[in-house]
């Protein structure tokens, strides 16, 4: 009677493996990426976080819509292998334009200006793990007051900050890339770097990682930026990261030194 007891667990216990190793199959044959647990070094002492899901992109008058649009096109195909959530920041939930506030930036009166509809208000200040803050004409307006808040107030539940371009500079005006290192359009070195004296500024350099504060140059290193952050923090990211890469036929970068502007415009080596 004894062996027939054993054998019946044994069996159980054979089926119990092979119906789990069945669900892993479903699973990857339908394409879906199960939460990565990232690594103690890349949370900074923090083990078990689950990988990012919530993100926001902060709206002011002007962005450069790039900035924008060119994360969120490797996120949207990102949220198609795993669940990601949205939030589209401004002051209201009035449409945000490209278009600058200062009519000096528009001297030939174009109307070239697309607009985005935020989703949330900074007031509403829904949870985020990630922070992107953009560049473009916005980081030189002297209109910068609420974003400049809800950047710094946000900054301390956030998981991660992400500046594209010049939106270093508004960062730095928020006073939240203090004693990081980063890094910011090498174009507009000068008048950006000096909006935060007490930022490790970083050149040359396409993008700069430091714990939870990530910076690109240009507007469209933002793209290489986005997808090394795709490669580090989901399951499989080398590989998502590659795939929407040749879907949307863009060579990635990977090397974050890779930065001819700096040469380009006088920009010396730092930090």
């Amino acid at each position: 009677m004894m062996p027939a007891i054993a054998n019946f667990k044994l069996l159980s216990k054979s089926l119990a493996v092979l119906l789990f190793s069945l669900s892993l199959i479903t699973s990857s044959a339908a394409g879906i990426i199960p939460p990565r647990i990232e690594s103690q070094s890349r949370e900074n002492g923090n083990p078990s976080k689950p990988s990012p899901r919530r993100f926001g992109f902060v709206l002011p008058r002007a962005f450069d819509a790039v900035d924008i649009f060119g994360p969120i096109e490797i996120l949207q195909a990102l949220s198609r292998q795993t669940h990601l959530e949205l939030a589209l920041l401004g002051r209201t939930l009035e449409p945000v334009t490209t278009e600058p506030a200062n009519a000096a930036m528009n001297k030939f009166n174009s109307s070239f200006w697309p607009r985005i509809v935020p989703t949330h208000t900074f007031a509403d200040s829904p949870a985020l793990d990630v922070l992107f803050v953009p560049g473009g004409a916005a980081a030189r307006s002297p209109d910068l007051g609420p974003e400049i808040a809800y950047v710094r107030d946000v900054f301390p539940s956030l998981r991660y900050l992400i500046t594209i371009c010049t939106g270093a500079g508004i960062a730095a005006q928020a006073g939240v890339l203090d004693g990081h290192r980063a890094t910011t359009n090498k174009a507009a070195w000068d008048e950006i770097t000096a909006m935060g004296p007490n930022v490790k500024w970083v050149s040359p350099a396409r993008w700069v990682e430091d714990g939870k504060v990530w910076s690109s140059s240009g507007v469209a290193s933002g793209i290489d930026l986005t997808f090394e952050f795709v490669k580090q923090k989901y399951e499989n990211g080398t590989a998502i990261a590659q795939m929407i890469a040749g879907r949307i036929e863009h060579v990635i970068v990977s090397d974050w030194r890779d930065d001819p502007f700096a040469d380009q415009f006088n920009v010396p080596p730092s930090n």
